[in-house]
């Protein structure tokens, strides 16, 4: 089907194609009858103006992308919508990318976005220190980081990883726990290396008697939560650990499943910690105790961090800003063990 185009409003209304513009962009300067005039050769023809054409006219898109670990990942979804509602009230529209932790597919969804001529790119990277950040920023598209901490002179919002870490870790030391294991991963996301070294500080502060295991994923999904619960729980009474952090809430609820299927009890046999605090957590059969995340909030300070380097550059001034998370104790890790 043709498109129509803002010649043929013209033509249609009488008018030239600059007062066609005007209605469109600058409808107060077009007196009220020929604004309707314009307006309504606009919806006899079904005219939809060509956006991508006219801000690309003006540099830059009204568009900022969101590239995420884990799309499926009800934290980023509350992430997203933190991000979007702010957007949203500056006449921004948020599109949103999921790389699935994988470097060559977030590479391309950067260079997408950058051909595209975004304002800006809201990222939860692979790899925070990789060069290709840098060099998205240098070549002038800006950057923040969301849920991690900035490695160099840019913009980025996150939550001090280490400490949600080790108040799980203390709250499981405190609860009588003495072998703990810790289930995420992989390490070289940053997020999980420093919710690993928090439950280790926790552990090492307790003194001799207290053993932190590690049970390393592959992924951070409902699939790897759950194999990482069925090998723990084959364990022999003696060797299995009585407590586990799980680096997110999606591990956990397949740890938990894993734990049920296996005839553990949580939190008698198994006490189990997640992190971010979705949703979900609260709504488990065995409600989760969580490490919550201000999700939402990340998401609209790394819109707001973001507008003001694209809307007022000489003003801007690189931030990193950390939110505290905090441990909510819910059925799955309150019990006291005993012995």
């Amino acid at each position: 089907m043709a498109t129509t185009s803002i010649k043929e409003v013209a033509r249609l209304a009488r008018v030239s194609v600059g007062t066609v513009s005007n209605v469109l962009n600058r409808p107060e300067v077009v007196s009220p009858a020929t604004r309707e005039r314009v307006l309504t050769a606009i919806r006899e023809l079904g005219f939809v103006r060509n956006e991508v054409a006219r801000h690309l006219r003006a540099g830059r898109s009204r568009t900022v992308g969101l590239v995420v670990l884990d799309v499926s990942n009800p934290f980023f979804t509350d992430v997203a919508r933190g991000a979007e509602a702010l957007a949203d009230e500056h006449d921004t529209m948020l599109v949103l990318c999921n790389s699935a932790a994988d470097p060559a597919r977030e590479r391309r969804h950067l260079d997408q976005l950058e051909q595209q001529r975004v304002l800006g790119i809201l990222i939860t990277p692979v790899d925070a220190a990789g060069p290709h950040l840098a060099e998205l920023a240098a070549r002038g598209t800006p950057v923040v980081l969301v849920d991690s901490p900035a490695p160099g002179p840019q913009c980025s919002v996150a939550v001090d990883d280490r400490l949600g870490g080790h108040a799980a870790g203390a709250h499981l030391v405190e609860r009588g726990h003495r072998r703990i294991a810790f289930v995420g991963g992989p390490l070289s996301i940053k997020q999980m290396a420093d919710r690993r070294a928090g439950v280790r500080d926790a552990v090492h502060a307790a003194g001799d008697g207290v053993e932190l295991i590690d049970r390393l994923t592959p992924t951070l999904s409902v699939a790897a939560g759950r194999a990482a619960g069925e090998r723990l729980a084959a364990l022999p009474d003696g060797e299995r650990p009585t407590a586990a952090l799980c680096a997110n809430d999606v591990l956990a609820l397949g740890f938990l499943q894993a734990m049920a299927a296996c005839g553990l009890r949580v939190p008698e046999d198994m006490a189990i910690v997640g992190y971010d605090d979705i949703d979900f957590a609260a709504a488990a059969a065995i409600p989760l105790s969580s490490v919550r995340q201000p999700r939402e909030l990340l998401g609209r300070t790394a819109i707001d961090l973001l507008l003001e380097e694209v809307t007022a550059p000489e003003r801007h001034r690189h931030r990193q800003v950390i939110f505290q998370p905090d441990l909510v104790v819910r059925e799955s890790s309150r019990a006291r063990r005993i012995g």
